[in-house]
């Protein structure tokens, strides 16, 4: 008996072969490798998908999250107000910048920003709040807005949630800033690393068109400081455009699929986030169980991968020990990482293979 993946890209990329094939080619022969006309094509067209009137592309996630957050006017010695349970993403870029990132806890349903906590955390010093919209399920950025006012810039973290969308409006469409990871295991993925940042402030997109390139404001001159050299480039943009068409029916199948398990796990000790409707991506199906170790071991014998997102908190990071931080209470953070659990869930994933992980998870039920 195979074990199954946590994560399979073939059955989406596949189908697609040709046409990748074509444009890779297609790049070739043009002998334009950077900043030509699949980056202006990809930016376009992924910004009218979002709902942004501007987009720049940046050569991954971690970058655009760095950029972004310059880009509203946090410096050294600013905070930002972000969440502990997400990876270290932003935190990462705060130390790159040499802000203090101020962590907040999270909802016990959804495992989100808890935006009733998030004024707790305002200080003179704060610059920003960075919304990680996780796992694929949206925070309400309109609720975040009320709670800290008109002062702090938000910057929406999209990273997980390509076509997400709550009330109706589209993930990275109302931040100050939004920011966009296209690693290949994305609901949206190139076939290697890029990023963007959206938004829909032109002093703010003229910025960032300067960061993303040296701080240049013409070749050679460097009219503002802290740029960079992070450029997405002509072939993983014209990737992009070819699977951007596809996105929405990917994601729906993603949600069939979390249907399916959150079905069979009803009435269970497991416990399930986002609830099955339209706007969730799922980009991971995450579950919760107060016995996940053994959970998790019980998944291994019967074939199924699992894995954890994320184990250890950015507060708690032993390489991060020594730098500037401010921290909440974080009991709902600490508890949730002693006990979630990813499951298998990506586009294609043959039904037979689902009834194998349905069964699994029925199994692990009994524990």
């Amino acid at each position: 008996m195979h074990t199954i993946a946590l994560n399979d890209l073939g059955p989406s990329t596949d189908p697609l072969r040709a046409r990748l094939q074509t444009v890779i080619e297609e790049v070739l022969r043009s002998n334009w490798f950077l900043e030509g006309s699949q980056i202006a094509g990809i930016e376009e067209e992924f910004a009218a998908y979002v709902g942004c009137q501007h987009a720049v592309s940046v050569g991954n996630g971690t970058d655009a999250l760095e950029l972004a957050l310059r880009a509203v006017g946090v410096c050294s010695g600013d905070e930002v107000v972000t969440v502990a349970n997400a990876g270290g993403y932003t935190t990462t870029a705060c130390i790159a910048i040499g802000a203090t990132p101020h962590y907040a806890d999270i909802e016990p349903d959804s495992l989100l920003i808890d935006v009733a906590r998030v004024p707790e955390c305002i200080t003179p010093q704060t610059r920003a709040i960075v919304v990680t919209h996780l796992y694929g399920r949206m925070v309400d950025v309109a609720a975040v807005r009320q709670a800290v006012g008109a002062q702090i810039a938000i910057v929406e973290d999209c990273a997980q949630a390509h076509g997400a969308m709550l009330n109706g409006v589209r993930a990275g469409s109302s931040g100050d800033t939004s920011t966009f990871s296209f690693y290949p295991t994305k609901n949206l993925g190139a076939l290697g690393d890029a990023g963007m940042v959206l938004t829909n402030s032109s002093s703010h997109y003229a910025l960032l068109k300067k960061l993303k390139q040296y701080g240049w404001s013409s070749r050679y001159n460097i009219s503002v400081p802290h740029g960079r050299n992070t450029r997405m480039d002509e072939i993983q943009a014209a990737v992009l455009r070819v699977k951007l068409p596809h996105l929405d029916q990917w994601n729906a199948e993603r949600r069939a699929i979390a249907a399916a398990y959150n079905e069979t796990l009803r009435h269970t000790r497991f416990r399930c986030f986002g609830e099955n409707h339209h706007g969730n991506a799922h980009h991971l199906y995450i579950t919760r169980h107060p016995q996940r170790d053994q959970v998790q071991a019980r998944f291994k014998e019967l074939g199924v991968s699992t894995t954890v997102h994320y184990p250890v908190l950015d507060c708690d990071q032993p390489g991060l020990r020594d730098l500037p931080k401010r921290s909440a209470d974080l009991p709902i953070s600490r508890q949730a990482i002693q006990e979630i659990l990813t499951l298998p869930c990506y586009p294609g994933m043959p039904s037979a293979t689902v009834n194998r992980v349905v069964a699994a998870l029925q199994d692990a039920a009994t524990l």
